[in-house]
């Protein structure tokens, strides 16, 4: 492994295990779409920081940044309609554990990229340890509902991150590329204050710290993960990303109490599995 694919694996684990957080700090706020407005104010206030300090992305890369935030609209409403009919370990499996397999078809679509037979492999294995996570941690008949909002947010997830890959590595200028997203996200949040206009002042400051100190973890997050898709395969840094499962089971384990444990954890390992076998490809 060259010390390019090493920075990658670290920047995208470093990114998984923050990404998994900040959804259980979603899950668990008292006000999810407030929790919402500040997780998405946090990127806004780091993006304006960083259109100061950096040089704008090249023109070519502009088409890419408006689509992904119109993108990252819908992301955020259906993620909030998931977590609203679903539980994090009901919803969290399946629309992180579809994005990989459309993100390397996408980037094999989309940017030509053909990732060799074992790393194919690998995202199987991680796709199939996603799976028994949401097979196994029902209880009663499915939402379907929870299940139809869940796949459609892991279609945003999967179109976001390819268009994200395609549109840095136009840029000429990463992290301006991604001061830029994290400002237009930003616009969602009027939106969600309007639909919560009526408990805006009664709500604890608790849920509005939270939510700020959630916004700020998932733009490092994502800032993460898009850089290192400037330097290695999309569909490889996608599916490596979704080892964001195997801390997401242990704090719905550990934090939520949520049961069964045993199937979580060996979903886990298959999950882990795969994430080797894909950074040795």
């Amino acid at each position: 492994m060259g010390p390019q694919a090493e920075l990658a694996l670290i920047l995208v684990i470093s990114a998984a295990f923050l990404h998994a957080f900040w959804n259980a700090l979603l899950k668990g706020s008292q006000d999810r779409v407030l929790g919402m407005a500040m997780m998405t104010s946090g990127p806004g206030i780091v993006g304006l920081v960083m259109v100061w300090l950096f040089l704008p992305p090249a023109r070519e890369s502009w088409p890419f940044i408006i689509a992904s935030t119109i993108i990252h609209y819908f992301y955020y409403g259906f993620l909030l309609l998931s977590y609203r009919l679903g539980d994090l370990s009901h919803v969290y499996p399946i629309a992180r554990g579809i994005a990989p397999v459309l993100v390397a078809v996408g980037a094999f679509v989309f940017a030509g990229e053909i990732l060799p037979p074992i790393a194919w492999l690998a995202i199987g294995m991680v796709s199939c340890g996603i799976g028994v996570l949401f097979l196994f941690n029902h209880k009663g008949v499915s939402d379907k509902r929870a299940i139809a909002t869940a796949l459609i947010t892991g279609l945003t997830i999967a179109t976001y991150s390819v268009v994200d890959g395609l549109g840095v590595r136009h840029s000429q200028n990463p992290l301006g590329y991604i001061g830029w997203l994290f400002v237009l996200k930003w616009f969602a949040v009027p939106v969600f204050f309007y639909l919560r206009r009526s408990v805006v002042f009664t709500t604890p400051a608790k849920v509005y710290l939270l939510g700020l100190a959630g916004g700020v973890i998932s733009c490092l997050a994502y800032g993460l993960v898009i850089y290192a898709k400037g330097i290695a395969p999309l569909g490889a840094v996608s599916a490596v990303r979704e080892s964001s499962v195997i801390i997401a089971a242990l704090i719905g384990v550990i934090w939520f109490k949520e049961r069964p444990w045993k199937p979580r954890i060996l979903a886990a390992l298959i999950v882990a599995t795969g994430v080797i076998l894909l950074a040795t490809s």
